[in-house]
């Protein structure tokens, strides 16, 4: 569990905090194995065990000061007793992990009512009404997934168009049977899908049937025109309008695989493959409105195309969580297919979106590969408690809020890389105390299941019946911090950590675009870099003016006195340049869009600093570095006078060799040397698998590279007077803050 926070130290009352124009908060990744600095939890078992505090319900934890009989809470101070049964397990400190560190996982004993045969169960449904090349990438897809699944697993294949059709590959050769959508938007299936085949024939068991498997994908084809109904998209004057009936068979299907929900399964994920918008049967998605003259309405193109266009995919998530269905959307298309309205059914079941906009260099076979070979968690809920200083006021991510207790969240699916956010803000006026010793208190709880596949199981004394079993393990990890006080603004502006900042920034700007459209969201970003700039010359004392007047007002837009500070106007600039925040008239796709919202809200900070503001480094060769870091100009390649230069931009890395590189220089860089090694272990640490290109300047086109060299004050080519380089950009926030100033 790593935990982040924006200052070390807390701003010591409110004053404080709004004179020191931060953002104050944390971000959580609460299933990473290990901590921000890398120490993993103390293990134990008996979870149950932990006393609880009677006032703010807080977990015991070292912080607490414990005396024989009772032990006082160090987020509220309130004074418990401890049972008979906690005395002599606390009379041995050193065997009990609470004692040894502030960060344990403990073991929890399983409910009899959740003893189950936990089999993993994944379905894949896929889109028929699509292409020869979509289909090509989705078998491989499949391919790499049959690979990565673990022994005891059952894997379904359902695939959709103008019907749904469902494959029965346990006998000899592939059987599929359809069921026909009805093209109006509130019309059901004609039957149920457990009428059309039997669940227990659908889910097939992956180590006995992966060649079946492989050869039921192989049958997959294209529907054609003629092959519809005649009622399915058909369009004006005979004119064909597709037959796509996604939500349709996304809700018989979580009927269908959710009446195991708790007996087979305990967590059924559903690989959703999708080529175009759904046009026919429920869910259907109008995809006129993209190509509206929105300008011409006085209408902000980016605030129309954000919102949802039906509630339908938000309810749906909703029975998939009660199905005990998670998705994940593989959208593999350059057309616009409104995930801003689908977008609900991945995050909100706790899954993943993905964009593909062609199918010709798509890292989707590697991604499902890598997002199946990493653990997972689910049913979780986390819970985050505070000292009584202090409270949370906004949580950010990708769960749902718990309808009955305040500040407690859901996530139905965690991987090691899912991060979410908190801010805080003062309980009351009188903030930390500037005399006791009482410092600020943070506990996040975490409390989640794994399926335990059974070789991990297996003892000297198992018997070969029970292999195939799975069993479900439920923990606690708890994560206890202390964190001190700032006493002034220079002390909490010297323990700032910009990437933090940046990500609680992120959060806020995408619920501004969400509810007030983009423009809004620039404003807000623009404006809060003002008030920080003015804030910190105030508080450093840097304000000087020339007998009153603003003429002779000298403005530090560079923090060059706080080095923390640094960073901040350029990751600013970049988000404001980044294909988040920039304009519809830019341009900038509204799925593409949708998509970064979905991707930057769940990434940790420093990737996500890192798909900000790409790290750009220089290599003398392929085998030695020669800078760790460039500004993102023209003007740094040429005066490094480096022949190669390597760009980490989180989804992309570019090798780009320079016009002026030795010839001898071996282009491609050869596997066995440092850039080759730097790159792979990149690749292996990352989430989603970053596009590696290679370009050689003079011969290729780096028109892709260059691209994110975005720090040139002359942009050429876009047309737009709003695109100018960083050093304009740090003048117009001068101008802005002397503004604000006066």
């Amino acid at each position: 569990m790593a935990v982040r926070a924006t200052v070390t130290r807390f701003p010591i009352d409110v004053e404080s905090l709004e004179e020191s124009g931060l953002p104050w908060g944390v971000t959580v990744s609460p299933f990473a194995a290990k901590d921000e600095n890398g120490n993993p939890p103390v293990y134990g078992s008996e979870g149950h065990l932990l006393p609880r505090c009677e006032n703010c319900w807080a977990y015991y934890n070292t912080y607490c000061e414990q005396e024989q009989w009772a032990w006082t809470c160090s987020l509220c101070g309130t004074l418990n007793g401890l049972s008979s049964q906690s005395v002599s397990r606390y009379s041995q400190p050193e065997s009990c992990p609470e004692n040894i560190s502030s960060f344990i996982d403990l073991e929890l004993p399983i409910e009899e009512s959740e003893e189950m045969q936990a089999r993993p169960v994944y379905v894949a449904a896929v889109d028929l009404a699509s292409s020869e090349e979509f289909l090509e990438l989705v078998k491989s897809a499949l391919l790499a997934a049959l690979e990565a699944l673990g022994p005891g697993s059952l894997f379904g294949l359902v695939t959709f168009s103008h019907k749904i059709g469902l494959y029965d590959v346990q006998g000899p050769i592939p059987v599929v049977k359809n069921v026909f959508i009805p093209y109006d938007s509130d019309g059901t299936l004609s039957m149920e899908l457990q009428d059309v085949m039997p669940l227990s024939s659908f889910l097939a068991p992956v180590d006995a049937c992966k060649d079946r498997i492989a050869s039921a994908l192989e049958t997959l084809r294209p529907t054609t025109s003629w092959e519809r109904t005649p009622g399915a998209g058909q369009g004006l004057d005979g004119v064909f309008l597709g037959g796509r009936g996604f939500g349709s068979a996304m809700e018989a299907l979580f009927n269908y695989i959710g009446s195991e929900y708790g007996n087979t399964f305990a967590l059924a994920r559903v690989f959703a493959f999708l080529s175009g918008a759904p046009d026919i049967g429920a869910g259907q998605l109008d995809t006129r409105r993209y190509g509206e003259q929105y300008a011409s309405r006085r209408e902000d193109a980016d605030r129309a195309l954000l919102p949802e266009q039906t509630p339908f995919y938000k309810d749906l998530a909703a029975v998939a969580v009660q199905s005990g269905v998670c998705v994940d959307i593989f959208a593999v298309t350059n057309e616009y297919t409104d995930l801003a309205s689908l977008k609900f059914l991945s995050i909100e079941s706790g899954g993943s979106l993905f964009l593909y906009t062609s199918t010709d260099d798509s890292t989707l076979p590697q991604d499902m590969y890598r997002m199946l070979s990493r653990p997972y968690a689910f049913n979780c809920v986390l819970r985050l408690r505070t000292s009584s200083e202090f409270q949370q006021s906004h949580s950010y991510g990708h769960f749902f809020p718990d309808p009955q207790y305040e500040n407690v969240q859901h996530i139905i699916c965690c991987d090691s890389f899912a991060t979410y956010a908190y801010d805080f803000e003062f309980a009351n006026n009188a903030g930390f105390s500037r005399h006791t010793s009482e410092l600020p208190m943070l506990q996040i709880a975490f409390q989640y299941t794994v399926v335990v596949p059974p070789d991990e199981l297996a003892n000297a004394g198992s018997n070969t019946t029970t292999r195939a079993k799975h069993s479900l393990k439920k923990r606690l990890r708890i994560r206890t911090l202390q964190f001190g006080v700032g006493h002034s603004i220079n002390e909490i502006y010297d323990c700032v950590d910009s990437e933090v900042v940046l990500s609680l920034l992120v959060h806020k700007v995408i619920l501004a675009s969400l509810e007030q459209g983009v423009r809004e969201g620039r404003m807000l970003l623009h404006d809060w870099l003002v008030i920080l700039t003015a804030q910190y010359n105030d508080a450093c004392k840097l304000i000087q003016s020339g007998h009153g007047g603003s003429s002779g007002v000298h403005i530090d837009v560079a923090f060059s006195q706080c080095p923390q500070l640094q960073p901040l106007p350029r990751l600013v600039f970049a988000l404001l340049r980044n294909p988040l925040l920039r304009l519809h008239e830019e341009g900038v796709h509204p799925d593409y869009r949708i998509y970064l919202q979905c991707l930057f809200s769940a990434l940790e900070p420093s990737s996500l600093s890192r798909a900000v503001y790409p790290l750009l480094t220089s290599y003398a060769s392929p085998d030695k570095q020669a800078y760790p870091r460039h500004s993102l100009s023209r003007a740094a390649l040429i005066t490094s006078g480096s022949p190669i230069f390597f760009l980490d931009a989180f989804t992309n890395l570019i090798v780009f060799y320079s016009s002026t590189a030795d010839p001898s220089l071996l282009f491609p860089p050869p596997q066995d040397c440092l850039l080759r090694t730097t790159i792979n272990k990149l690749k292996q640490e990352r989430c989603i698998t970053p596009k590696l290109s290679f370009i050689k300047g003079g011969q290729d086109d780096a028109t892709v590279f260059e691209n994110y060299l975005i720090e040139e004050q002359d942009v050429e080519g876009s047309g737009f007077t709003s695109v100018m380089g960083f050093v304009s950009f740090l003048e117009e926030i001068n101008q802005s803050t002397l503004e604000y100033l006066k």
